[in-house]
């Protein structure tokens, strides 16, 4: 690639760059408050039953697969994983033309919110969890911007490939040349 088509790459893409921006920003801002104004498992009832704010670290995969599993560099094992599966999903969406934009949206918001969590990976070894959604005894595991962006984003990229392809307009609408018009 050459220096003039980044621009270009990036001018064409800038939709896809504002969304990944987006949610990087708002997960990394919201983990913030919740670290400052949170001790390590506090919670704060939203939605008395249902919701709570509760800070939580996250050592394993999404929605806290491994996390009560120990082994050694599994800080480091879970990086690389989420790092590749990153780089997998950059260049899939980097091949996708325009005329994809609903699977392009949930791409974005994929690498947006994989790039949150990676970001905290990085930085801390674990991920900020905060969103305690439950029923009674029952808690989903806890979930941040970053998990909400990749599941919204899963969700678009299912709909789009649901959807009934486009039905592509006849290419030629002149009458071949076998056929003759009707004299009058």
């Amino acid at each position: 690639m050459t220096a003039a088509r980044v621009p270009d790459t990036l001018i064409r893409r800038r939709f896809e760059w504002l969304v990944i921006a987006s949610v990087i920003v708002a997960d990394q801002i919201t983990k913030l408050m919740v670290v400052l104004e949170l001790g390590l498992h506090e919670s704060v009832p939203v939605i008395g039953g249902l919701f709570d704010l509760t800070h939580v670290r996250n050592t394993g995969a999404a929605f806290g697969f491994l996390n009560a599993v120990d082994f050694p560099g599994k800080p480091i094992v879970i990086t690389v994983v989420a790092l590749a599966a990153l780089v997998g999903v950059s260049l899939y969406a980097s091949q996708l033309p325009a005329a994809h934009w609903l699977a392009r949206l949930g791409l974005a918001l994929i690498l947006g919110g994989a790039t949150g969590n990676l970001i905290d990976r990085l930085r801390q070894g674990y991920v900020v969890d905060f969103v305690d959604v439950y029923w009674a005894n029952w808690h989903f595991w806890a979930f941040n911007v970053a998990d909400a962006a990749i599941s919204v984003g899963v969700a678009i990229i299912v709909v789009d490939l649901l959807r009934p392809a486009p039905v592509a307009p006849p290419h030629d609408m002149a009458p071949h040349e076998s056929e003759s018009p009707s004299a009058s």
